[in-house]
């Protein structure tokens, strides 16, 4: 039978949890979160979200994170939320709830999600790739989340690149970064077939096709799952990021590339539910 699990998936921004029995989620909930807050109010808004769902039929909590997480649960270097520099998260889960937590890196949930219920279900190998205000990646070799000694495999976005580094570029970062506007005015811009918006699209296709370069370079994975809001405007994007590959110099590892976009809308949430299911 499977575990009735409290997933949470939580951001610099946003904080969301449900329930999950199995694959299904249900109460979800989304809230907004302060990650300029202390260390301790930030828990708090946590344990707000947390409190709110669980019940005596909950067995164990799965939590994502922006940041790393050790081997036994201690979150440190969260980028949103600087107070959190060394927060043993899974120890003041179990001690507030009663009963089991797990803790990993929010990227790597994604990728657990789109592994065990989206596009990556039967495949060997594959990286979850999310872009949004950063780039962030799980990765799955040989049917594994490969996280790392301290959960930090797959921060390819924060690999040097031209003068700054891959996520400066290759993310939602590149509007306000290069062209000093809102990414999302950019969307809506591109929807409405605006030249200029399109235009900065495919500059941020280009980058993000050489960090892709990149990342087969290194992990020559059968199949990249493209999470994260930039998502929604792949249409924009795809043909200048596959454009840089023409200079590839491994055709067979590119003809055997699949790169899909992710239809889930709770990644996180379902991979947060199989950090506890091992």
């Amino acid at each position: 039978m499977d575990k009735i699990i409290l997933a949470i998936d939580l951001g610099g921004t946003k904080i969301s949890a449900a329930i999950v029995d199995g694959s299904q989620l249900s109460k979800v909930i989304t809230m907004p979160i302060n990650g300029a807050l202390a260390a301790g109010e930030v828990l708090e808004q946590v344990f707000s979200i947390t409190d709110s769902l669980v019940n005596s039929n909950v067995q164990s909590i799965g939590i994502g994170v922006p940041g790393l997480v050790d081997g036994h649960g201690v979150v440190s270097d969260v980028v949103n939320i600087p107070s959190w520099t060394e927060i043993p998260l899974q120890k003041i889960l179990e001690q507030r709830y009663g009963i089991p937590a797990v803790v990993n890196n929010d990227a790597n949930c994604f990728a657990l999600g789109e592994y065990h219920f989206g596009k990556g279900k039967g495949t060997t190998s594959m990286i979850g790739l999310t872009i949004g205000t950063g780039l962030g990646s799980g990765i799955i070799i040989n049917q594994k989340l490969y996280s790392g000694s301290n959960c930090g495999a797959g921060e390819f976005g924060m690999v040097e690149y031209l003068d700054k580094y891959f996520e400066y570029y290759a993310s939602g970062q590149f509007f306000k970064n290069v062209h000093h506007i809102d990414g999302e005015k950019v969307f809506e811009s591109a929807k409405a077939g605006q030249a200029e918006a399109m235009q900065m699209y495919k500059e941020m296709g280009f980058h993000l096709g050489n960090a892709i370069k990149m990342i087969m370079y290194t992990m020559d994975v059968e199949l990249i799952v493209i999470g994260g809001s930039v998502r929604h405007a792949w249409q924009y994007f795809s043909e200048s990021m596959w454009q840089q590959f023409r200079t590839f110099a491994f055709p067979r590892s590119l003809n055997r590339l699949r790169i899909e976009v992710s239809e889930l809308e709770n990644s996180a949430l379902l991979g947060a539910s199989v950090l506890c299911r091992k």
